[in-house]
């Protein structure tokens, strides 16, 4: 009859002929509904049929009542309406794309349908296999609108009445269908002008992005069905928490660039009820608190805490899916999977939000009279526990990754020996790169929807989150971030050592291809432009990027399947002690130095293989005298970092080579001084004290209120103000010049604290933590970036700036309505300015797009709390820091110095603040003059009165010692004998009256040859606490 209708004989009509097939189906409805509901899919199939008739023929004439009359007549019947028929509406109706605006609208539908029973049949559906389900069988785009629809049923349904609660059914059926669609929503919500995605449908687009209204999402957490736990069943708590869980998961997944704001809805709108034990009274439980309690007692939390391996067993795919009780297990594993995963994603944002005192304060009970973040605060014995976790899920992910995805068959699991030589490492990995490959984007079997990349990511960056917390304030026991018990330690750091030369050469390997793409791609581009029919040409070309890019991330995934420890020491290092990290670090360094110094460690054999034009064994064509003069300079005591600047920034990654230097007068009178490493220990001390000082005219850093540095934050805008008031014009040569220069001089800075580093020279410079941080985790290629990036929190504004600090803390902690303040997403910056007649001038920048359209209210008050410490942090110092860290990174690669915490860094620049040991910087101590031991190996009398006296002496009084001969207090990380040049003691003549004097630029003790004890210790005392006697050796 449908066949007729569409395709009708003679002049009959085929409106007609539909209106009439309408009008008869919707009157057997009326007449047998319960035998018509048997043949459900007929039904509705023919009416889809009808409308998508009349969509392909816009030029017919649509009854659109009738169309309704027939949709909603088995509906409205008073029948006991079975799943089929809705199954029915479901498959054949709810899949038309473009529905609302063929039927003018679908209100009509809303009124009759039972949404719950639509909701409760859609799960039904989704809950069979892929062959047996009738909507993942479709077009994906027709269950793109399907989505839609039940969005709009439900919306319209509830009237769109304020803190209507979304119920189970519907949380469950919208996250599955948003994990199975992310990938087709995702890119296509929100496309930009030239982007070559299809935007959504106006329609669907609409409907989707309703998920993510605040109300919506507070509400999806606050609906009754998930309040009063005590009163429900284990199970049905259990699952509405997954429920919830899994939608949560699907909005971050989805919605990306809004997952601040999900993130804080989920926090602040879900709140629990339960009955307190003592009182029966109900009471509020922060969301945090109730996920951890929740995820505490999951099975998967307690294996994995035991041991790492059982990470390994739960996350990878299971072949014996046949059993049906092994799939029902599987099945309760990911549900655990996705509570774990939204408990982790929520205390990520927590720890943002919380500063020190609220995270110390956490308690097991609730305190309703407490600010909102300090009740959400976890008591330290389940972060403790929580450490535990996460550091053997962790550690899983990194050294058993290739196992997690089930690709162990390809992967052979890396032992020390097969790391020795490319010869019998090379062979073996093509298999693993085929595989690898494949695996970039590839989903967790365990976790749908979740990569192992994204898990790593939110694992390290919450572990990390927490290790830096207890490293400002120590929380947690000494020694309970080690895992050296799943290490062999004795051969650890050989075994690095191997894989980092693994890593350099397929670092090599890939910097050669690369080369020779770009040469490639230099030659034939403007074939490419003037040969006519060049389109195979090109379409080869294009194969060939491809392949070439497809290797490029092979390579990428070999490198961290066979460099485990490398990947562990740059994303948790605090997994290996520190005296190991310090020893690896220092073992990369000096075979760097052996590769680029061609055996040569000593600078005068460097320079004389250079002379004789002998580097590498091969001649060099350059006159060798002109090679050498690029690393030596005169440098004026007066301008010390501009004479450095000018002479070496030119150099680049070159300044790891030996330097020589000559100190001048303002007269260019050469100072006495040999420069055997001493007189460059100076230069570089010089520079440093120059560059770094606040009170210096470059004012290229500035200090906190406990003087510690960073860059400063107004530097550009500051020196674009001097330009406009020389009245250059902007965005030209003339105005980008001194600004690049600007940017120029900082990375020469970096350049400078890197080749500290690298010669092993301490400096007394001290730098704010939160820079620090930033240090191994941004402005370079190490492979630690992605997974642990700098993040912005409220705690490292602290060190910035305490006033903006505690403002920002009683904003969030505020009782009242903070509309009061009349607060906007905008910041106001404070410059030094010539433009202004008080010398300093205000700017005002939005936060956010449209800030200064967005008041800051109580719901939003966190993410203006973010976006502050975001922009102060990050955002306004960003130009200068990441060019201080590209000159750093110049000279010490980032994922070296990403083996280290922010104070260990600092130890590492400024060396060890632990008591100053006599004995080890005694035995440690090279002597001269008339105090040179003898045959007899006995010291000097004045000598051992030296020693008796700093032996006496306070950790304080030793420290001066220390910073009067060598510039700084501090002893080096691993003992004296890592000192460069070595601690030195030489006699200065025999005079009782005159005082000891130093040459701190090659850690010399000029030291007169005293009678008495007494007055070596007078004088002694007397010259470290007045600076006197310094002079040039």
């Amino acid at each position: 009859m449908l066949r007729h209708c569409l395709h009708p004989n003679g002049s009959q009509s085929p409106v007609a002929l539909l209106d009439d097939l309408l009008t008869f189906l919707a009157t057997i409805a009326l007449i047998i509904p319960d035998y018509l509901v048997g043949y459900s899919f007929v039904y509705y199939g023919t009416i889809s049929k009808v409308i998508r008739f009349y969509h392909r023929s816009p030029s017919c004439f649509c009854n659109i009542e009738l169309i309704k009359k027939a949709t909603t007549a088995l509906l409205g019947q008073s029948i006991h309406v079975p799943s089929t028929l809705y199954e029915a509406l479901l498959c054949e109706l709810l899949t038309i794309p473009y529905l609302q605006d063929i039927l003018g609208n679908l209100e009509f539908l809303s009124r009759v349908l039972d949404a719950e029973r639509l909701a409760a049949t859609l799960k039904q559906i989704l809950a069979l296999d892929p062959d047996h389900n009738l909507v993942i069988s479709r077009p994906r785009e027709e269950v793109l609108w399907l989505l839609s629809y039940f969005i709009y049923t439900f919306r319209t349904r509830s009237g769109d009445v304020p803190d209507r609660p979304p119920t189970a059914n519907y949380i469950i059926v919208v996250s599955n269908l948003l994990t199975y669609l992310a990938k087709d929503i995702t890119p296509r919500i929100s496309v930009l002008e030239n982007s070559s995605e299809t935007p959504l449908p106006n329609f669907v687009s609409f409907e989707i992005l309703t998920l993510v209204d605040q109300r919506n999402v507070t509400s999806l957490l606050a609906r009754s069905e998930f309040t009063g736990f005590a009163d429900r069943s284990e199970n049905d708590s259990t699952q509405n928490t997954v429920a919830v869980a899994s939608f949560a998961l699907a909005l971050l997944r989805v919605f990306p660039q809004k997952g601040d704001d999900i993130r804080m809805w989920l926090y602040l709108g879900s709140t629990f009820m339960r009955s307190d034990a003592r009182t029966q009274n109900k009471i509020r439980v922060p969301a945090i608190k109730y996920f951890w309690n929740t995820i505490s007692q999951t099975s998967v939390y307690h294996l994995i805490r035991q041991h790492p391996s059982n990470a390994v067993n739960l996350l990878r795919p299971n072949e014996s899916d046949s059993n049906t009780s092994h799939r029902a297990m599987q099945q309760l594993k990911k549900q655990e999977w996705k509570t774990i995963l939204l408990f982790l994603e929520l205390y990520t944002f927590v720890l943002k939000v919380t500063d020190d005192e609220e995270f110390i304060s956490g308690s097991s009970h609730v305190d309703e009279s407490q600010s909102w973040t300090r009740q959400s605060a976890l008591e330290i014995a389940s972060v403790e526990k929580l450490v535990v976790f996460l550091k053997n899920l962790a550690f899983a992910t990194y050294w058993n990754g290739a196992q997690i995805l089930g690709s162990d068959r390809f992967v052979e699991t890396p032992s020390l020996a097969s790391y020795f030589g490319l010869n019998e490492v090379g062979p073996s990995t093509k298999p693993t790169e085929v595989a690898v490959a494949k695996l970039k984007e590839t989903d967790i079997s365990a976790l749908d929807g979740t990569s192992l990349q994204s898990l790593k990511s939110l694992v390290t960056g919450l572990l990390r989150m927490i290790y830096e917390r207890d490293s400002r304030r120590r929380f947690l026991p000494k020694d309970h971030w080690l895992m050296t018990a799943y290490f062999d330690m004795d051969g650890f750091i050989q075994a690095v050592d191997v894989e980092e030369d693994y890593r350099l050469q397929l670092q090599e390997a890939g910097d050669q291809d690369e080369g020779e793409q770009a040469a490639e791609d230099d030659e034939s581009y403007n074939d490419e432009e003037i040969l006519v029919g060049a389109n195979r040409t090109i379409q080869i070309r294009r194969h060939e990027l491809l392949k070439q890019n497809q290797q490029k991330i092979a390579r990428e995934k070999n490198l961290k399947a066979m460099t485990p420890r490398l990947e562990i020491l740059q994303n948790m290092p605090f997994f290996i002690p520190f005296n190991t990290r310090v020893a690896i670090f220092h073992i990369f360094i000096r075979k760097d130095q052996l590769k680029r110094r061609d055996g040569y460690l000593d600078s005068d054999q460097w320079r004389f293989a250079r002379m004789h034009s002998t580097v590498g064994g091969q001649p060099t064509r350059q006159n060798p005298q002109e090679i050498l003069r690029k690393y030596h300079a005169k440098i004026r005591r007066d301008s010390c970092f501009d004479d450095a600047y000018d002479h070496f920034y030119s150099l680049g990654e070159s300044l790891k080579e030996p330097i020589q230097i000559t100190f001048v007068d303002q007269f260019d009178t050469v100072e006495a001084g040999i420069d055997g490493g001493g007189v460059t220990k100076e230069f570089l001390t010089s520079v440093t004290n120059e560059a770094f000082s606040p009170s210096a005219a470059l004012d290229l850093f500035v200090e906190n209120d406990q003087h510690l540095l960073y860059p400063n934050p107004a530097a550009i805008d500051e020196r674009r103000d001097l330009l406009r008031q020389a009245g250059i014009k902007e965005n030209t040569p003339e105005w980008n010049e001194p600004i690049r220069d600007l940017l120029h001089r900082y990375e020469f800075l970096g350049r400078v604290i890197g080749k500290c580093l690298y010669e092993g020279i301490l400096v007394d410079i001290h730098f704010a933590p939160f820079f620090l941080v930033k240090w191994a985790l941004s402005g370079g290629a190490g492979s630690a970036t992605n997974e642990s990036n700098y993040r912005a929190n409220i705690n490292d504004l602290r060190d910035l700036d305490e006033t903006l600090y505690q403002g920002l803390l009683k904003l969030k902690n505020y009782p009242g309505n903070v509309e009061d303040f009349c607060l906007d997403f905008t910041v106001t910056d404070t410059i030094s300015s010539p433009l202004d007649g008080s010398g300093q001038r205000t700017i005002t920048r939005e936060l956010r797009p449209g800030g200064s359209e967005i008041a800051v209210t109580n719901a939003n008050r966190l993410v203006y709390i973010t976006y502050m410490a975001r922009h102060r942090l990050q955002i306004q110092p960003r130009l200068q820091t990441d060019a201080f860290l590209r000159g750093l990174g110049l000279m010490i690669p980032p994922s070296w110095l990403s083996m280290f915490n922010q104070s260990e860094l600092q130890t590492l620049l400024g060396g060890d603040a632990s008591e100053i040991d006599v004995q080890d910087l005694r035995k440690n101590t090279l002597y001269g003059g008339v105090y040179v031991i003898g045959n007899d190996g006995l010291e000097h009398p004045t000598v051992t009165m030296f020693w008796e006296v700093m032996q006496a002496y306070s950790d304080a009084d030793r420290r001066k010692v220390l910073k009067y001969v060598t510039s700084t207090p501090r002893s080096p990380l691993l003992g004296f004998d890592k000192l460069n040049p070595r601690f030195s003691i030489r006699d200065s003549g025999a005079d009782q009256t005159r005082l000891p004097s130093a040459s701190t630029c090659v850690n010399l003790l000029k030291l007169p040859i005293y009678q008495h004890k007494d007055v070596l210790r007078q004088k002694l005392t007397y010259a470290i606490n007045a600076g006197a006697g310094f002079n040039l050796s």
